[in-house]
């Protein structure tokens, strides 16, 4: 019995400790996790510190993008070149995309109209197919704040098309083309050459039947950068049988005039015989005329536009800040480039009275010649987008633009 007494209390105090080790164990869990928890707490911590430090980061390193974040609402409207009407339509659609208060217009009064009506405060900014003159910029002053002049970037590159009416004869549509060197060009505008069937025109020809039929040349009546690039394409490749200063104006008095892009395309389908110049985006099903350059002829493309963009240098009499001007070389001889071509620029101010319109106008433009841009108008209004080099070029005075 004494035994048995003696094996019950040494059985209970062996179960005494064994509770009390298990306590301990118990306990020193306990630590072990709440240390855990607070490691892993410090850990959360500043994990979150550094994401917060990414975000502001990267916002700050899209501040110059045609985001969201900005606000924009109001009515901001624009004016110019009617070549760059479908390309800014197409814009306008795809900005509106991230800014839908954004009501956005553009008039396509043309060139000259649209730049003076920048001039006088009727426009945020202005689409012109020639850059703006020395004159201009100086006007300028007077239209943009804190003593800055305005400054023109290229936007839209697109060919310019030859365009006549020959339905009869089955030489209409978009793969239809009628062979001309420059020189047969500029007798055609000037009125040397009055008929289809001319000698001239039929040696560049051989394998068409042309027809005994009066030429009609039809030119913009209104003032114009499409007409003063296509001068400029007849005075620098056929200097010899165009003599006419290039300018925004029509010079000859052969032909028939019409207003702007739209007017010049109807009164050219409106009869046969007629001839015209107009931005390739309007062509529609008329004929068209491959180029001569060296020795091929060339039909126009967005490609081949692009080609004689990229090999042009700047024009370095532009005189005034952020200006970016293209002098493109009508006269080029290379390979597979169609030299009628236009480079249509928009004109705005680094500075405007109010901040609003100064926030629009900059992202306007950073949406405009962003790639997404370039491929929107180039889908659009098949124009050739421009190149990286070109767009870091222009948007160094975008990024001039006074926001603040």
């Amino acid at each position: 019995m004494a035994m048995l007494g003696l094996d019950s209390r040494g059985a209970r105090k062996a179960a005494s400790c064994e509770d009390k080790l298990k306590q301990k164990s118990t306990n020193m869990r306990k630590n072990i996790l709440m240390r855990a928890a607070a490691v892993a707490s410090s850990v959360a911590l500043l994990a979150s510190v550094a994401a917060c430090g990414d975000n502001t980061d990267s916002s700050a390193s899209n501040s110059n993008s045609s985001s969201s974040a900005v606000e924009i609402n109001g009515e901001f409207a624009g004016a110019g070149a009617s070549s760059q009407k479908s390309a800014v339509d197409a814009w306008i659609a795809g900005f509106q995309g991230t800014y839908p208060d954004a009501q956005i217009s553009y008039d396509p009064s043309g060139s000259g109209a649209g730049v003076t009506s920048f001039l006088q405060k009727n426009v945020l900014w202005a689409g012109s197919d020639a850059s703006l003159t020395n004159d201009q910029v100086s006007q300028s002053s007077s239209r943009c704040a804190n003593g800055t002049t305005a400054f023109d970037i290229p936007v839209y590159i697109s060919p310019i098309a030859i365009v006549y009416n020959l339905d009869s004869e089955g030489l209409n549509g978009s793969d239809k083309h009628v062979q001309l060197s420059a020189d047969t060009i500029a007798k055609i505008f000037n009125g040397e050459i009055t008929n289809w069937n001319d000698d001239a025109i039929k040696a560049e020809n051989p394998d068409i039947d042309l027809p005994d039929l009066a030429i009609t040349p039809v030119y913009r009546s209104d003032k114009s950068g499409t007409t003063k690039n296509f001068q400029n394409y007849l005075s620098q490749a056929a200097p010899d049988s165009w003599t006419y200063d290039p300018g925004e104006n029509w010079p000859a008095a052969a032909g028939q005039g019409a207003q702007g892009t739209s007017g010049v395309i109807q009164t050219v389908k409106a009869a046969e015989g007629t001839i015209g110049y107009a931005d390739a985006s309007q062509a529609g099903d008329l004929g068209t005329v491959a180029v001569k350059v060296g020795d091929e002829y060339v039909p126009y493309s967005a490609e081949a536009a692009a080609k004689v963009v990229d090999a042009s240098p700047e024009d370095d009499s532009a005189t005034g800040d952020n200006r970016v001007v293209i002098k493109i070389d009508h006269a080029t001889t290379e390979a597979g480039a169609y030299p009628v071509v236009l480079v249509s620029y928009d004109v705005a101010c680094p500075a405007y009275d109010k901040a609003e319109d100064a926030t629009f106008v900059k992202q306007w433009l950073t949406y405009v010649v962003s790639e997404d841009g370039q491929k929107t108008a180039a889908e659009n209004a098949g124009s050739a987008p421009m190149s990286d080099a070109l767009r870091e070029k222009v948007m160094k005075s975008i990024d001039s633009i006074q926001t603040n």
